[in-house]
């Protein structure tokens, strides 16, 4: 598949990386950096680099190129479906499961699993990503979707990038909240010396929005209820942990409060998301782990 652009005036100046993300967004941000560093984007039948400008009235052509054969080796490990057909699978992820491989995880991943259990999956993901449409950090449980197929992938990806994929989200956290309910939008970047951290950036950034609601409450912690308007990296883990509320487990933000639980309490409870095919809206729910539930426990909340 070929797409290509005119740059309008209003675009003119932005980075060529930032303006194709504004533009095209059933990529993911990943996706588009690899297609600009292995040649498949061109300005003005040029090879780019991410950071290069753009101006007003410059053409760009973005080439999808051939699906890579994966050399992933499919695994069979245990998955819980919550639901399963011929476009995508949503599955309740267990804690302690690493999405798609990477540095230091190169096997025993979820998509080492998904190969053992459908063998086609969508390639847009690149060949370490087949099917993975969004993802989740290693210790969050709960619901995510994978596509089965390129179109299913394609639909998905631009509902996630449109923000109408409902997202909401269990977290266990220190304190008690002062406010019942609320909304955190703060804007969430790199932190500028530990790289492996997010951070709320004001100037540098991207916009990010958490609607949050108490859902239980004991003397020292509180089970909240997070939606997500956005979906930045580590966005409710930064959002709570700037309004003094962090995620009890959270080795990166709270490493004072993590030795107490097995891991960072935060569950992917609820998707939302149109049938890429039917155009039918479909709503799962995860049920909350036994690790989770114990934790509970522990902080003195209690949930049927």
């Amino acid at each position: 598949m070929t797409i290509e652009l005119v740059v309008a005036k209003t675009a003119s100046g932005l980075r060529i990386d930032r303006y194709l993300a504004n533009e095209l967004r059933q990529f993911s941000r990943t996706r588009l950096q690899h297609l600009i560093r292995h040649g498949f984007v061109r300005l003005n039948g040029k090879a780019v680099r991410a950071r290069d400008p753009i101006r007003s009235g410059d053409r760009i052509q973005v080439c999808e190129p051939p699906l890579e054969k994966t050399e992933n080796e499919a695994e069979a490990i245990p998955l819980e479906i919550l639901f399963e057909d011929q476009d995508l699978l949503v599955i309740n992820k267990p804690a302690g499961l690493v999405v798609h491989p990477g540095a230091g995880h190169r096997e025993h991943t979820l998509v080492n699993a998904l190969l053992h259990h459908c063998p086609t999956l969508s390639g847009i993901g690149g060949q370490e990503r087949p099917g993975i449409v969004h993802r989740l950090d290693k210790e969050t449980s709960g619901c995510l979707v994978v596509a089965k197929n390129d179109e299913a992938h394609r639909a998905l990806s631009s509902q996630f990038a449109a923000r109408t994929v409902e997202k909401v989200y269990l977290a266990l956290v220190s304190g008690k909240l002062r406010k019942s309910s609320g909304v955190i939008e703060a804007h969430i970047g790199r932190h500028p010396v530990h790289r492996q951290r997010m951070t709320i950036a004001r100037s540098r950034g991207r916009a990010a929005k958490t609607e949050y609601r108490v859902f239980r409450s004991g003397e020292n912690a509180s089970l909240i209820e997070c939606r997500l308007h956005s979906g930045r990296t580590h966005q409710i883990r930064v959002h709570l942990h700037h309004l003094g509320h962090p995620v009890f487990g959270d080795k990166v933000y709270a490493p004072k409060m993590a030795k107490e639980f097995p891991r960072q309490m935060l569950h992917a409870w609820k998707l939302g998301f149109q049938h890429p095919q039917t155009g039918e809206w479909k709503s799962f729910k995860a049920p909350l782990p036994d690790d989770f539930r114990k934790a509970l426990q522990s902080v003195g909340i209690s949930i049927s």
